[in-house]
């Protein structure tokens, strides 16, 4: 993952938030079980939850997303993306409590990554490598890494560790962690700065981050048992993890390494799990698709195509249903990206035809979509979305499907008239405001065409660029007197907001 945006926004921070966005992000995944009552959430005292605010930790989260989403190395695939939040949220709803007591709304992220890693950030966003997607070999492995993340978020183990960090010197420990965000990158910057870091502070953090990780296994195991997956995928995953980082764990100084071995964790998760009854759970279709997705996402250079094409060919002999069908799937994304649309057509049917008989893929009835709109078939585009959308009601990426399909098939009135209803039910999608402009500009009407510009700027986090659109959308011959009163009001409230993100810049330096 490219963290130099990353970075940059951290370096901004006041010292404490810096910590606190820090810490989960730089280590990779984590070690022991630690004691405690089998069932329900341990109980964070009054100093340490008080630190930092549950709405400051979301605020912070925001902050940092509007950087990692600018990253080049963030993977903006709507299904995707989709399909993690789908499958997280799952996970999530199976303990209620883990949303805490601000009632938190978790968001699942993919960055493109070949390492096999996840990581937390404040105010419960999650992120995902796609070279941990490629590794689980089934969801009850994918979800024992997202379980032991939800269960950072649960414990609010930031503001519990800005807590830890009153008596000790803050600037040498945030020299430490800086350098393992930096050790992602050039091991050689890790070390030079690291080299402020004083001892009694590591080893303070060191020994926090070791409950945490405790806590976080505990946790993680009490949600994948109430959401019926196997248990034991945690163990199996783990132990692949601990040979797969052998590779480059040694970038990071030993210091750093804010987690007991892999070998004891396992071995704690073993004893907790020993007396549990077996349970197997049935993957998913769109699990398997989605991991030839991101096969082809990970790199989408003309060989990098080539040796995924060659990794679903040898996936084809083993000739199993879902392995098949996958495989097909993954071909029909590559032929996509070569623009050869019946290829594509013709891989789809076949993964279509491998699929277990009654199988319903929101994955599936996407790509369809996106097939037809990228060969310039919109009115196909738009009968398979509107009965996509039917059986779909839940998916956000089939519902903007439809509105590009309406645009695409010149019904712009109809697509403005969808998309704002759209945009009054989901007020943080910008992509929904992208393209409710594209209807507006369709249609000639340009005062609201960079008013829902200006507004997709805003949720993005470029607030000067959401400035930029309000005055071009006053100085425009068709707006109205209304029109005009919506951009004045929201200009006042984003040169507010704009205001304070620099007085907090200030202060930060």
């Amino acid at each position: 993952m490219m963290l130099a945006p990353m970075i940059r926004a951290l370096r901004r921070r006041p010292l404490p938030a810096l910590l606190a966005a820090v810490l989960l992000a730089a280590a990779p995944l984590p070690p022991a079980i630690g004691a405690g009552a089998e069932r329900g959430l341990p109980l964070l005292g009054d100093a340490a939850s008080g630190e930092l605010s549950p709405a400051m930790e979301r605020k912070l989260g925001e902050d940092i997303m509007h950087d990692v989403r600018r990253d080049p190395d963030y993977l903006d695939d709507t299904p995707l993306t989709e399909y993690l939040n789908s499958f997280g949220n799952q996970l999530v709803s199976s303990r209620p409590d883990v949303r805490g007591e601000a009632g938190f709304d978790y968001f699942f992220f993919a960055v493109r990554d070949p390492r096999i890693n996840a990581f937390a950030l404040p105010g419960a966003f999650i992120g995902v490598h796609s070279g941990l997607i490629l590794a689980a070999q089934n969801e009850s492995q994918l979800a024992s890494v997202l379980s032991h993340e939800i269960g950072h978020v649960a414990q609010r183990h930031i503001a519990r560790m800005i807590g830890a960090q009153k008596q000790d010197a803050l600037l040498p420990l945030a020299s430490v962690l800086l350098g393992a965000l930096a050790s992602r990158s050039s091991p050689d910057a890790a070390i030079g700065i690291a080299m402020g870091g004083t001892g009694l502070a590591m080893q303070r953090q060191l020994n926090f981050s070791r409950d945490a990780e405790r806590e976080a296994d505990r946790v993680g195991l009490q949600i994948l048992q109430d959401g019926g997956f196997d248990t034991s995928g945690m163990v199996a995953f783990f132990a692949r993890m601990q040979t797969a980082t052998r590779n480059y764990s040694d970038a990071v100084p030993p210091y750093l390494l804010s987690h007991p071995l892999t070998t004891e964790r396992i071995a704690d998760i073993e004893a907790r799990i020993r007396n549990q009854r077996y349970r197997q759970h049935a993957d998913s279709l769109d699990f398997y698709l989605i991991r030839a997705r991101v096969r082809v996402l990970q790199d989408g250079s003309a060989q990098g195509l080539r040796e995924a094409g060659e990794f679903f060919d040898s996936q084809l002999r083993q000739n199993t249903a879902m392995e098949t069908a996958a495989a097909r799937y993954g071909e029909a994304v590559i032929a996509l990206k070569r623009s050869q649309f019946e290829s594509a057509e013709k891989l789809l049917q076949q993964a279509r035809g491998a699929a277990p008989a009654g199988t319903r893929s929101p994955v599936l009835a996407a790509f369809e979509i996106e097939l037809k709109l990228a060969a310039g078939q919109p009115q196909q585009a738009l009968t398979l979305a509107d009965a996509a959308r039917n059986r779909f009601p839940l998916s956000r990426g089939i519902a903007r499907q439809y509105g590009q399909a309406l645009i695409d098939a010149d019904r712009a009135e109809d697509a403005a008239r969808y998309l704002r209803e759209q945009a009054q039910l989901y007020r943080q999608e910008p992509e929904l405001q992208n393209l409710l402009a594209k209807a507006y500009a369709a249609q000639g009407k340009q005062a609201l065409q960079h008013l829902a510009l200006a507004e997709s700027y805003a949720l993005s986090g470029s607030v000067p660029s959401a400035l930029e659109q309000l005055k071009i959308a006053r100085s425009a011959p068709d707006g109205t007197f209304y029109e005009q009163a919506m951009v004045d009001a929201r200009e006042r409230e984003l040169q507010a907001q704009w205001r304070e993100q620099l007085e907090e810049s200030k202060k930060s330096r």
